[in-house]
């Protein structure tokens, strides 16, 4: 399993930072939905040209324009960029085709996905490279977590790698684990945490 770790509520030089404390211990960096918005695609050469060995994920949460939107992700350096469910089946194939013309991949971000049982289906013949099963922030605050999601999508997916995010931690590790999807995304849970090296050594040692 991968550690992915997601940037979001930090600054460009923040990430950076934080990326050299937590290096042998990250495979995927994320370049979060906050810090796109904040930064722009330069994040994501930023993190490309000072980490190449490590994957790079950019948030970009795409909603329409798909092939124009996820190539200024993979222009920029980013291996795979995300795009959401919920959107026109043209734009996410519009995606898949971006990124099969590159070597990269798409990953389709479930996060409000009314029905995941159907939509996973659909996804994955469209081919597409990865479903993040996702809680976001706000669902968080109430409560939620994903992991019966995850539950779900593992059951009705049948070739298609599964990653998962929505306040994972060193405390909750374990559960996700359990079920072995192929990436596990943590946010808060490392860059928030007291000691965040010692948080994602922990998480990583728990997923090897």
């Amino acid at each position: 399993m991968k550690l992915q770790v997601a940037l979001d509520e930090v600054t460009l030089s923040e990430g950076i930072n934080l990326i050299h404390q937590i290096e042998n211990d990250v495979d995927i960096i994320e370049v979060g939905t906050p810090l796109v918005i904040r930064e722009g695609m330069s994040a994501v050469r930023q993190f490309k040209q000072r980490f190449p060995t490590k994957e790079i994920l950019a948030d970009e949460k795409i909603v329409d324009g798909g092939a124009f939107e996820a190539n200024l992700g993979f222009e920029a350096g980013a291996d795979y960029v995300t795009v959401v469910s919920i959107t026109d089946n043209l734009t996410i194939q519009s995606c898949i085709q971006a990124a099969n013309a590159r070597g990269k991949k798409t990953v389709v971000d479930l996060i409000g996905c009314p029905d995941l049982a159907t939509r996973v289906s659909e996804l994955e013949k469209m081919g597409a490279h990865m479903l993040s099963v996702h809680t976001g922030a706000d669902q968080q605050a109430v409560g939620r977590r994903p992991l019966a999601d995850l539950k779900v999508v593992q059951q009705f997916a049948s070739n298609i790698a599964i990653s998962v995010a929505g306040g994972i931690n060193s405390q909750t590790i374990a559960s996700y684990v359990a079920l072995q999807p192929e990436v596990v995304i943590v946010g808060s849970g490392i860059c928030k945490a007291a000691n965040p090296t010692q948080a994602a050594h922990a998480i990583k040692q728990a997923l090897n």
